[in-house]
């Protein structure tokens, strides 16, 4: 059966529990980074979701990886870390902490380019995340400019709050 795909169902990596796509696209209409898309929309993105659970202490990413995929978080909590040299301060800065709904991810694979990851992704307690392939997402933000647009327009929404916690988290370093 390894070689088959079930449409239906997405297998969950080592645990053998199931999600169905329907429960995955109404998880997605429910977050916040894809509010206002439209239905055929969200059925889009839903087809090209994975999902991955990971343990306590298991990194997702590591700053410097190469990355290729975009996360939501469905249950548990995802802290991203940034390791920083300030000269005389070196040492790792939580920039943020992201629980059930949240998105997260190497957004620049969106613009088809190879790109190290500037943080690192790991997880407290077990977790429980979507995984979509950014090429996969990519192809479809190409062939369908209007839900392009609104992930690239979500994105900077969701970069400019980064950026705010990322400069939060620094000046309490």
């Amino acid at each position: 059966m390894s070689g088959l795909v079930c449409s239906a169902y997405i297998l969950e990596e080592a645990k053998g529990s199931l999600m169905d796509r329907s429960e995955i696209k109404h998880f997605l209409k429910g977050c916040e980074f894809f509010k206002g898309f439209q239905k055929d929309n969200i059925q889009e993105i839903t087809n090209l979701c994975q999902m991955k659970t990971y343990g306590a202490g298991d990194h997702i990413f590591r700053q410097g990886d190469l990355g290729d995929s975009i996360y939501i978080v469905i249950e548990g909590h995802v802290f991203l870390e940034r390791s920083v040299d300030l000269g005389t301060r070196k040492g790792s800065v939580v920039i943020g902490v992201l629980s059930k709904g949240r998105v997260f991810g190497c957004w620049s694979t969106l613009l088809n380019e190879k790109h190290t990851l500037l943080s690192s992704a790991f997880c407290r307690k077990a977790t429980k995340v979507l995984v979509i392939k950014g090429p996969d997402l990519r192809k479809i933000m190409l062939d369908n400019n209007k839900l392009g647009f609104y992930v690239l327009e979500r994105l900077c929404f969701l970069l400019r709050d980064r950026l705010m916690g990322v400069y939060e988290a620094m000046e309490n370093f």
